[in-house]
């Protein structure tokens, strides 16, 4: 058994049930599992590994439950930067086909260096290509090298350009093929223990991407194993409304209902166009929404409805979403976003900095189906992040009021993280990974899959 003391943190946001505040506190870990929390005189004062946390903000890790990490190497591509969702997937489809299992499994890591280095401990993520040699696996081996808390989803997409999708059809699967995956995807990697490292999803990628019987296939051998969930993308535009209606006669809430996915066990990644009965359906079945504001924002997409959703009692979470459409991955700045775009909608009290907050920790253990993250008690992982106090973006706000200042005032990292009991960022570096050699290599390979596609005369700008 080992054991970890962090101490002398000033505040100590613990989001538990009576939102406890606790200056000059601790957290006290054994293995990776918070033993005791409290005043730091109260805790035990010897451990194998011992931090000092004077000058710190300790909180919960913040929870992503939607990206998509190989987008990182099409960050603010020509020809994209401009576009909204269907000519913006136009453009970049044939970019992603050019992937192989180095390009994911450098994508993952990068993506998941800057998400840990921004505040977040447990991310989603929504693989739904699977070009050359692309697998799963090698998503799941770059977690395990960085240490992160791991929601993969295994996606899909079966209806290609000539069946009249959007994907090219070298970047879709058979759909018997997709099947076989999702099964492989789950007994290989999916461990629904607590305190697990990896949980894994099926997750079809939109309704215009893959089959109403694919969908439904995926619900059902979901269903066949223990917390295995369902993901996808629903009401993301209104372009994609006008489809399925045009289609299937119904609004995509509803096509979804009909196909069987709503439930505790499905989230929705965007939902923004959603009218009141759309909003109450999420709320009777406790299905879970995974909000994305800058990726919405990016691509001129609309506001999702949060405000109405925490008031009908729907289970709403924080996402960065991929970053081509952000173009970042940074969990701090999109809580800052959720909580403005909210007054920009509402009013300045249409969101409070707590209720951003609890969207970004409680809200998305909440979605991904677990009770032992998301908050800072004992029995609860330990997985927490430190955010010293006495740096220029924070300084005559902290020292006021430090939840607020998280959100209201810019963080652009952690300078603590731990995860599963596991220091992952100290003094503000990431200790597990080589970042620089990362960087390169990721840059590399961007480089050499975009050459390949230059701007079509479509998207160039005038």
């Amino acid at each position: 058994m080992s054991t970890l003391l962090v101490k002398n943190a000033s505040t100590l946001i613990t989001m538990d049930r009576q939102r406890q505040r606790i200056d000059d506190g601790g957290i006290y870990v054994k293995d990776n599992v918070i033993e005791q929390i409290g005043k730091s005189a109260d805790l035990p004062q010897e451990a194998d590994r011992v931090i000092d946390a004077t000058g710190m903000i300790l909180l919960p890790g913040m929870v992503n439950t939607h990206h998509h990490f190989y987008q990182t190497l099409t960050r603010a591509v020509p020809g994209a930067e401009n576009a909204k969702l269907f000519d913006w997937l136009v453009r970049l489809y044939p970019i992603w086909g050019e992937m192989d299992k180095e390009a994911v499994y450098v994508s993952t890591k990068t993506a998941m260096a800057e998400l840990i280095l921004s505040g977040c401990t447990t991310s989603s993520d929504h693989l739904y290509l699977y070009p050359h040699d692309a697998t799963f696996g090698d998503q799941i081996q770059a977690s395990k090298e960085i240490g992160m808390r791991f929601h993969p989803t295994r996606g899909s997409m079966s209806l290609g350009r000539s069946k009249g999708g959007l994907p090219p059809d070298h970047v879709v699967q058979d759909e018997d093929e997709i099947l076989k995956d999702y099964q492989k995807a789950v007994e290989d990697f999916h461990d629904p223990s607590p305190y697990s490292m990896v949980r894994v999803t099926l997750a079809p990628c939109s309704p215009f991407s893959v089959t109403g019987d694919a969908m439904k296939e995926a619900a059902r051998l979901a269903r066949s194993y223990e917390k295995v969930q369902l993901h996808t993308h629903v009401a993301e535009t209104k372009d994609e409304e006008t489809f399925t209606l045009e289609k299937f006669g119904m609004r995509p809430a509803r096509y979804m209902e009909s196909l069987g996915w709503v439930g505790d066990d499905v989230w929705w990644a965007h939902a923004i166009h959603l009218n009141d009965d759309e909003i109450q359906l999420l709320a009777e079945t406790g299905t879970g929404v995974a909000h994305c504001p800058s990726s919405n924002m990016r691509l001129g997409s609309g506001i999702c409805r949060v405000r109405d959703m925490l008031d009908a009692g729907v289970k709403v979470s924080l996402a960065v979403d991929g970053s081509a459409s952000n173009d970042s991955s940074n969990l701090f700045e999109e809580a800052r976003h959720c909580l403005l775009l909210q007054r920009v909608l509402g009013g300045a009290d249409a969101l409070t900095v707590q209720e951003a907050l609890e969207i970004a920790t409680l809200g998305g253990a909440a979605v991904l189906g677990r009770d032992d993250i998301g908050s800072l008690e004992k029995g609860k992982a330990a997985d927490f992040i430190g955010v010293n106090m006495n740096r220029l973006s924070l300084s005559g706000g902290a020292v006021h009021d430090p939840l607020s200042a998280l959100l209201l005032c810019s963080v652009s990292h952690v300078d603590l993280s731990v995860i599963n009991g596991e220091i992952v960022v100290k003094d503000g570096k990431l200790l597990t990974i080589d970042l620089e050699s990362l960087i390169e290599r990721h840059n590399e390979i961007a480089i050499k899959m975009v050459s390949k596609h230059p701007v079509p005369e479509r998207f160039k700008l005038v």
